[in-house]
């Protein structure tokens, strides 16, 4: 009778994976798109197409600094530079802004974004310091850590944006309030030099808009006939940016300064940052169309983004402290061409294994001394620790089935909340 009662109250066994609907997901994948590594869950992926971004993006940073002593000598230079400063910053904080959508300000996200992006700064603000007293010969230079120096305030705004996105995430129409805030900081001549707080305000909106965005809209831009429109806007944005050379301060797309500041009413700055925000989206589809969807040759590299940025700093400053481009042979046309390929490559460099590894003692410090540990970390240890904590019981195992079923439900009915936090977890230490 007890075997029989026994019997009657087993549970039956979960139900295998269906496959039916695993070979359905792989056939439903976007064209194009990689295969899972061997030996890795296919949540953990990076996703080659955010990465060959990521790539092109920061190579576009370095050309286009590389370029800009070259535009008063060249009105084909200028066009260039205009139409390449419309869009490699935004791309690169919308990036940034979508690989920081699981950002909840939990412990573990705290202490990434202080020994990713805040420790980060102090250190390279304390060595362009330096490097600026040698390169200018002037030893008395005051360290300013509410001034970013040349291209640092990029982790400074990184910093706050992120440190923001659970408010931004709660707002019903984050996107418009940051475009307000953004264009009244553009009018606001007052608004203080520290921290670099105007570029901080103005390029906020395109972050939140990478807040926003979801993998859909980016599987929208990669879609076969978007090249050949794209390729037709970028030819009448270079056009424009020609003529306008001789007409327009850049000024409008390094977001530094307010309207008063470059000579105009407020009325006409809200309309140009408005304008320049549009073209700026248009631009980064255009880029975003273009980039590669498959693993390439320079994928991996994706992932040294932001050490190339910040170890770039220097070539550069050398290049204009000591008047490289005062030399006879940068005039001619084909020095030009060799200046971007130069670029180019630096960057390349910068983001490969060997210097991540030599250099992440300053860009990713573990810092385990300076935070208080996680209970919640402590307390799991302590229980896998403990006799038959790692086994179970046949109880527990039971629990957990149950808790793994409910789990497999609650994902399949969270659709895009669960691929927002472990899709491309990867790269949201950083960018």
């Amino acid at each position: 009778m007890r075997q029989m009662l026994h019997a009657g109250n087993e549970r039956n066994p979960l139900p295998p994976a269906r496959p039916e609907k695993a070979r359905a997901a792989r056939h439903a994948s976007p064209k194009g798109s990689s295969a899972p590594e061997k030996g890795k869950p296919a949540g953990k992926q990076r996703d080659p197409f955010l990465d060959n971004a990521k790539y092109l993006t920061i190579l576009l940073v370095a050309v286009g600094h590389a370029w800009d002593p070259l535009r008063d000598d060249s009105r084909t230079a200028g066009a260039l530079y205009f139409v390449l400063y419309t869009f490699h910053m935004p791309a690169f904080i919308i990036i940034s802004g979508y690989l920081s959508r699981s950002f909840q300000g939990k412990p573990k996200q705290i202490q990434r974004l202080i020994t990713g992006v805040a420790v980060p700064y102090v250190i390279f603000q304390v060595v362009y310091t330096f490097f600026m007293r040698w390169a200018t010969d002037n030893p008395d230079r005051e360290f300013h850590l509410q001034e970013p120096g040349f291209a640092l305030w990029f982790l400074i705004a990184l910093f706050l944006w992120r440190l923001t996105t659970p408010i931004w995430k709660n707002l019903r129409w984050p996107l418009p309030v940051a475009l307000a805030i953004g264009a009244a900081a553009s009018v606001t001549p007052t608004v203080s030099g520290d921290l670099n707080l105007m570029r901080v305000l103005q390029f906020l909106p395109f972050f939140v808009l990478g807040l926003q965005l979801r993998p859909e809209h980016f599987e929208m831009v990669k879609r076969k006939g978007m090249r050949p429109v794209t390729a037709a806007a970028a030819l009448v944005a270079l056009v424009f940016a020609y003529w306008a050379v001789p007409r327009m301060s850049k000024g409008w797309f390094l977001h530094d300064k307010a309207a008063q500041d470059l000579g105009v009413p407020a009325w006409v700055g809200l309309v140009m940052y408005l304008a320049v925000f549009g073209c700026g989206l248009v631009m980064t589809v255009c880029f975003l169309a273009w980039v590669p969807r498959r693993h390439m040759w320079f994928t991996a590299l994706g992932a040294g983004t932001l050490y190339a940025y910040l170890l770039h700093i220097y070539p550069i400053k050398i290049s204009r402290e000591f008047d490289w481009y005062d030399m006879a042979w940068v005039d001619h046309p084909l020095s030009r061409v060799a200046i971007t390929v130069l670029a180019a490559v630096m960057m390349t460099l910068l983001c490969t294994a060997p210097v991540r590894k030599v250099f992440r003692f300053a860009m990713e410090p573990e810092m385990k001394w300076f935070f208080r540990p996680d209970p919640a970390a402590e307390a799991r240890k302590r229980e896998q620790s403990a006799p038959g904590g790692q086994a179970g019981s046949g109880e527990g195992a039971a629990v957990a089935s149950g808790a793994g079923a409910q789990g497999a439900d609650a994902g399949s009915q969270s659709g895009q909340a669960g691929s927002a936090q472990s899709e491309h977890a990867q790269q949201s230490r950083v960018v």
